[in-house]
């Protein structure tokens, strides 16, 4: 502490009592100073006070992977809107591809002396991703929530939906259909939501062939694709990780020339705006995603208050919502 008071002081020029005047809140010191002081703390690269952290705008970031998938822009419009509530602002951060990176923007954000970070669908959730900006914010002792399952020991608290759940609700009500041949379409193998979505497929069906899972990037195009080879091993009906992947593979039965939900049904994940507008009506597994975006930003008020929150993970329920996608299983 001694030795950070003289490295600022000398920095800026003043005394290290004026800088510990500031550094405590205390009166006496002018706002000229008083920035001078901060900004020098920022240069050398010390972590400001927690109640001097993004104190003029109480700015909070939301970093989101895309705006493309309709979950993460309603994710975003229940998060900001909650944050707002509190007097926080909330900084929208978008990945685009080629563009800014999610590290790039805790960098800015960092920058911006934010209060809290909350991440939805980030880099934490694949394993094989680059980790070291969630140790920064950590490092900093930044307050942090995860939206959706993560990889382990990142030591943030955590709001999921329960993808286990998800996979039950919905193989079960394909089963419940007639179907036996039933295939999953997953995001990359290193996706941690996706790999729970799988065991807990293996554990319902005990023997699930590996050439009735597929994986894909996700995307409409990602999941045409990956649809195209399970509709080519004998599927009936595809459990899809994403609303968009299984718009893409009732593209795919089309392009083959089968009909949905007569010879192929498909189920989503996320019931995502209108998905009940899609021709035919998407059946889904929605995520609470009222309930989930305001558990989070509870979370994050919290540490931004100075109270502990363990680093756990609440798991959600979620809901199948049986559209017009899904049908008796095609007697052959």
């Amino acid at each position: 502490m001694t030795r950070r008071l003289a490295e600022v002081a000398k920095k800026v020029g003043v005394s290290e009592a004026t800088v510990s005047r500031v550094l405590n809140g205390k009166p006496g010191v002018s706002d000229a100073t008083r920035q001078a002081v901060l900004t020098a703390l920022d240069v050398l690269g010390y972590e400001r006070p927690t109640q001097l952290r993004g104190e003029r705008a109480r700015l909070v970031g939301l970093v989101l992977p895309e705006l493309q998938n309709p979950i993460f822009p309603a994710f975003a419009e229940v998060i900001g809107g909650a944050l707002a509530q509190l007097g926080l602002t909330p900084v929208l951060c978008t990945q685009t591809k080629g563009g800014v990176s999610e590290a790039d923007y805790v960098d800015l954000l960092l920058q911006q002396q934010v209060s809290g970070v909350v991440f939805a669908g980030g880099l934490y959730a694949q394993a094989d991703a680059p980790h070291d900006h969630y140790r920064l914010l950590a490092a900093r002792n930044i307050p942090v929530v995860l939206v959706n399952a993560a990889i382990e020991h990142l030591g943030f608290p955590g709001v999921s939906c329960d993808d286990a759940v998800a996979v039950e609700q919905a193989w079960r009500h394909l089963a419940s259909l007639g179907h036996e041949r039933i295939g999953l379409l997953l995001g990359p193998a290193d996706h941690v939501p996706s790999a729970r979505k799988l065991a807990a497929a293996r554990a319902i069906a005990g023997d699930l062939p590996e050439e009735f899972v597929a994986r894909a990037i996700f995307s409409l195009e990602g999941g045409h694709a990956a649809a195209s080879r399970l509709l080519d091993q004998g599927v009936t009906g595809i459990i899809c990780a994403s609303d968009p992947l299984a718009l893409g593979a009732v593209r795919a039965a089309r392009r083959k020339g089968y009909d949905v939900p007569d010879r192929v049904s498909v189920v989503g994940y996320d019931d995502s705006a209108f998905m009940n507008c899609t021709e035919p009506p998407l059946t889904t597994v929605r995520q609470p995603i009222e309930a989930m975006g305001r558990a989070a930003v509870e979370l994050l008020n919290a540490q931004i208050g100075g109270t502990a929150v363990p680093a756990e993970e609440l798991l959600f329920e979620p809901e199948l919502v049986v559209r017009g996608s899904t049908a008796q299983a095609p007697r052959d």
